[in-house]
């Protein structure tokens, strides 16, 4: 339910960058229903164009919450600490429609950016939630240094700014602050993928190793988008090319917030061997120098 619940809310931002970079935001100019129809019975023969885009992504979004509702009832009723991470997630996408429907009847693109960035969020916590919810977050995760869990978690808080800072230069035009942001994401990510990568954890390693080839991918995705938006080079395929870049930058930058943050709970729930054997009176007694 989580990973159906993840895979649909990865769509969802699919269409939202679609939404953004076709400037059909405020192509269906009502919310919450559409030119005057229930959302959900509005003719499909009339989404076209900017249409398509919007409505599309309304569709999707009520599907994600659908989703979501489902997934925290499945959560609540196993019981455990992860029901309130459910119950999160169900505010979350609550919030998350109301900015989105907010957004088309104030004109406000402030808005917009907290749309796009809560967006993000919650694709985090999905991912947190069904790494939580697998059978890998069973197997024994050993021990850990403690300053990787600071080193992951301060990676993942850097992406998510790192997104936020993306939707500023979407929205406001801030690319300075935005290249900044790159840089420290690939000054500090890289370390965590190096420390965890050849690591015997078999959840973290291939995740870091994933993420590593999603920063590659992602310096490339970057560069065509600052050269398409910003620089007089011309790049092959006109419109279609202009398009496809941010959009696709955004989904991976979204799979990049997603793995630092499966490292970061996996990191985070290893308790250290030596905690273990204290809590459980079977510490070795010290060896003797001599």
């Amino acid at each position: 339910m989580a990973l159906v619940t993840l895979a649909a809310t990865f769509v969802l931002i699919l269409f939202g960058g679609l939404v953004t970079n076709t400037g059909s935001a405020l192509a269906v100019p009502d919310w919450p229903s559409t030119f005057g129809d229930n959302l959900f019975v509005f003719p499909w023969s009339q989404m076209v164009g900017g249409i398509f885009y919007e409505h599309g992504h309304r569709l999707i979004g009520a599907l994600v919450g659908l989703l979501t509702l489902g997934l925290a009832a499945t959560l609540w009723r196993t019981g455990g600490r992860l029901r309130w991470l459910g119950l999160a997630a169900v505010a979350a996408v609550v919030a998350q429609g109301v900015l989105g429907g907010l957004r088309v009847v104030l004109l406000a693109d402030t808005l917009a950016i907290v749309h796009g960035s809560l967006a993000q969020a919650f694709f985090g916590l999905l991912s947190a939630i069904a790494l939580l919810t697998s059978r890998a977050a069973e197997r024994p995760p050993g021990d850990v240094d403690p300053s990787l869990r600071s080193l992951t978690l301060g990676a993942a808080g850097l992406v998510y700014l790192q997104i936020v800072l993306g939707a500023l230069l979407t929205h406001a035009g801030w690319l300075a602050l935005h290249l900044a942001g790159a840089v420290a994401v690939f000054a500090v990510v890289p370390t965590v993928t190096a420390r965890l990568r050849r690591s015997a954890d078999t959840v973290a390693a291939p995740v870091a190793r994933t993420l590593l080839a999603l920063l590659g991918v992602q310096l490339f995705l970057g560069v065509g988008s600052y050269l398409a938006r910003f620089s007089p080079i011309g790049i092959p395929g006109g419109q279609t090319t202009m398009l496809v870049l941010p959009v696709a930058h955004r989904l991976v930058g979204s799979l990049i917030f997603g793995a630092t943050v499966v490292l970061a709970v996996r990191v985070g729930s290893r308790v250290p061997e030596v905690t273990v054997g204290r809590e459980r009176g079977r510490v070795a007694p010290p060896v003797s120098a001599t």
